[in-house]
């Protein structure tokens, strides 16, 4: 296993690039391996396991400078948490599924699992990165390291891992996670927030300038909300739909649980303050 790829530590915020996507070490695996329908965020239809038309044979997409102005806006939204890389220089030690086809529908096939127990990782890691989480520190490298080490599994044993199990055992402890935030959160309020279901439907909501400090919404629908000025730190967006969301002048820097893939769906400017892990878009506005 190359060096680069060993976790014989806990994550940190200074070694978090591990769970952030490499293109140019993986085998373009979402290119291949997920399916897209024609809509507003992709242009065409592609299969399951279908390499992209546009991959070209270095595994680099021929038209990443423009891919929003041809219709491939889901493309630039999407984060794969490290998995990709992860997939094809540790699992498949750096041989690629053109130069050995037989590997190809497997490696596409547990480039899924890969991509979920990726996600898991950042979840963990920012748990853990948390002074108000010393509590469960424990229990929380704990999960971290059963996690790394099911990621770490050869394909065959990969593909037999129950991800939906392993994840259902770690939102357990994000849940309590999210209690631990919110509660510090809400207690500097002046007043009662605004409380909310999980996946809540807020699609195209006016929430301009709202105090949503300790909120809940984990998996809100928040397509084309109005969140300009909003105030979210100590909110839990986990699996939140940001798509189109105007996050413009947003306080989201102590938000926990958000991903690239999320602010990159959303719209924003330079007054957007973003946790430290998280890079500002570049098609975001500048005022």
């Amino acid at each position: 296993m190359s060096e680069n790829y060993k976790f014989t530590e806990p994550f940190t915020d200074r070694n978090v690039h591990y769970l952030k996507a490499e293109c140019e070490s993986c085998f373009g695996l979402c290119c291949s391996a997920l399916p897209f329908s024609a809509s507003v965020d992709f242009a065409m239809d592609k299969a399951a396991g279908q390499p992209c038309h546009n991959l070209q044979s270095d595994f680099r997409c021929g038209v990443h400078t423009d891919l929003r102005a041809l219709g491939f806006r889901g493309c630039t939204v999407y984060d794969c948490f490290g998995a990709g890389q992860k997939l094809s220089q540790v699992t498949y030690t750096g041989e690629d599924w053109r130069k050995n086809p037989k590997t190809a529908k497997q490696m596409f096939e547990v480039f899924t699992a890969m991509w979920h127990l990726h996600e898991l990782l950042w979840y963990l890691n920012e748990s853990l990165n948390l002074d108000i989480t010393h509590a469960i520190h424990v229990e929380l490298q704990t999960a971290l390291d059963e996690t790394e080490q099911l990621t770490l599994l050869n394909p065959d044993s990969l593909q037999k891992v129950n991800v939906d199990a392993h994840r259902a055992k770690i939102n357990l402890l994000l849940l309590q996670v999210s209690e631990l935030v919110r509660t510090e959160a809400r207690r500097k309020l002046k007043k009662a927030s605004r409380t909310f279901s999980r996946g809540a439907d807020l699609v195209g909501a006016n929430l301009k300038n709202a105090d949503l400090r300790g909120a809940n919404l984990r998996g809100a629908y928040l397509i084309a909300a109005d969140l300009k000025g909003a105030n979210l730190r100590g909110a839990d967006l986990i699996g939140a739909d940001f798509r189109d969301t105007d996050l413009r002048g947003a306080d989201l820097s102590e938000s926990i649980f958000l991903t690239q893939g999320q602010i990159n769906a959303a719209k924003g400017d330079d007054l957007t303050k973003l946790p430290p892990a998280l890079s500002r878009p570049e098609q975001w506005s500048s005022v």
